[in-house]
């Protein structure tokens, strides 16, 4: 697969702040590729600067075979993006806005029609298509409107379709179809770079990830490698007394720990990863810390993405890469 998207040694600052410390990210034609980090890490700094809308202080983005920083205007005429914030529908109709967006991508009133009504089909809003929004968000709920915007968006096929946010207020139903319609592109040859906090959601659609932490990639690769657990480990999350407490460092009852496979902290939740085998060990250890005060409650589940996630993205973790062909994702 062909790259449509290479950005290499990106830096953007803002006064003494580093938004953007030396970022490399790729995407291949046929790829989502998620940017994962908590609101501050520096995801929507970097799609500014993607579409033009800030310059870089150091580095190169590529968009196939265009230089976005020295030629913004062409670069933005192949990529399409849904913004984080609302798109601006007062006034209009979903069918009305979709067309727009359709038009200004050059394509014909007939077909810019057709685009309309099949976009709101995939995504089970052919109900609203000629409903007016209204200001003060009347006329249409605030996940009508996220989903018109992405509609407006992903219409007219373009080579790099960029997300940031898409399914904030969407309800869970319709975010079953908006997933499925950004799968859809991505199998029809296009590069998707979905930008997301959310870690669960990263999880399900993503072939690759890439996740920032004050500005820094700390991590890239395939979920399954970013979690680096076997599928039958297990999370055990305690919900500490105190802030302060450890009780797998301070010990306080008869009964042992169980191994752990990664360590993380939430406030006053610890996160534990843990083989699967030990589970019997982990329950009877984490009813001896409630019954002496320790915890005040407890959860055992299969592991996911997310607990990987926290312990990349905790305080003092220093930047590390998955090896070889995963590097520069």
């Amino acid at each position: 697969m062909s790259d449509i998207l290479t950005i290499r040694s990106l830096i953007r600052c803002f006064g003494k702040v580093v938004a953007n410390d030396n970022i490399d990210l790729r995407i291949r034609r046929g790829e989502i590729v998620g940017l994962l980090g908590h609101n501050g890490a520096g995801k929507t700094t970097l799609v500014s600067q993607l579409i033009g809308l800030l310059k870089p202080d150091a580095g190169s983005i590529q968009v196939g075979e265009l230089d976005a920083v020295a030629h913004p205007a062409a670069a933005r005429r192949v990529v399409s993006v849904q913004a984080q914030s609302q798109a601006p529908l007062d006034g209009l109709t979903p069918r009305a806005a979709i067309e727009i967006a359709c038009r200004l991508r050059g394509v014909t009133k007939k077909q810019s029609k057709t685009a309309a009504e099949r976009v709101a089909e995939e995504l089970g809003i052919t109900a609203y298509l000629d409903r007016r929004a209204l200001p003060e968000g009347g006329g249409l709920s605030g996940g009508i409107r996220r989903l018109t915007a992405f509609a407006m968006a992903a219409a007219t096929p373009t080579p790099l379709l960029v997300l940031d946010e898409p399914t904030n207020d969407v309800d869970a139903g319709r975010r079953r179809y908006l997933w499925d319609a950004v799968r859809r592109r991505a199998d029809g040859g296009a590069g998707v770079l979905l930008v997301t906090h959310n870690v669960s959601e990263a999880e399900r659609i993503v072939d690759e990830l890439v996740i920032l932490d004050h500005g820094r990639v700390v991590a890239s690769g395939s979920p399954a490698e970013l979690r680096g657990t076997q599928d039958s480990d297990l999370r055990l999350e305690l919900q500490l007394s105190t802030a302060e407490a450890d009780p797998t460092q301070d010990g306080g009852t008869n009964v042992m720990c169980p191994p752990v496979v990664a360590h993380a902290r939430r406030g006053r939740n610890l996160i534990l990863t843990l083989a699967a085998v030990h589970a019997a060990q982990a329950v009877k250890w984490a009813n001896t810390l409630r019954s002496a005060g320790l915890i005040d409650g407890y959860s055992l589940t299969p592991s996911s993405l997310e607990n990987a996630y926290l312990a990349l993205t905790s305080a003092g973790h220093t930047p590390t890469r998955l090896p070889e062909e995963t590097t520069d994702v």
